[in-house]
């Protein structure tokens, strides 16, 4: 069976990766049957035959999940479309008190509403 998978290359800590079409038996750094471009995920730069990547998955080539979101994200010129997330992790002390903080809002949102309703039937 086909796999289109990532081949580590590059220095430690500073993985760069290429995409090659192998069989799914041989080990991750052996010889390719085609390589179809190259991803560096530390700087997001990418460059991938897309065409190419699609044609061997409609001939039954089975890509990995990584391979699988880099096609669906690449552009047609074969770059990736990135975009960065803009949520913010926050701590477990910083989450826990943003929680308190909207239990806080809506407690006082229900007291208002209560207090609101309270006159109106008298």
């Amino acid at each position: 069976m086909l796999k289109i998978r990532l081949k580590r290359l590059g220095a430690k800590k500073n993985p760069t990766y290429r995409i090659i079409v192998i069989n799914s038996t041989t080990k991750r750094e052996g010889r390719p049957i085609q390589e179809l471009g190259h991803y560096n995920p530390k700087t997001k730069v990418m460059k991938l035959d897309k065409a190419s990547a699609l044609d061997w998955i409609s001939k039954g080539a089975q890509p990995t999940e990584t391979v699988a979101y880099l096609i669906k994200n690449c552009n047609e010129d074969g770059t990736l479309n990135y975009v960065k997330k803009e949520t913010v992790k926050l701590s477990k002390k910083a989450l826990a008190k943003k929680q308190a903080e909207e239990e806080a809002a809506k407690a006082a949102a229900e007291a208002a509403a209560q207090a609101e309703e309270a006159p109106a039937e008298a």
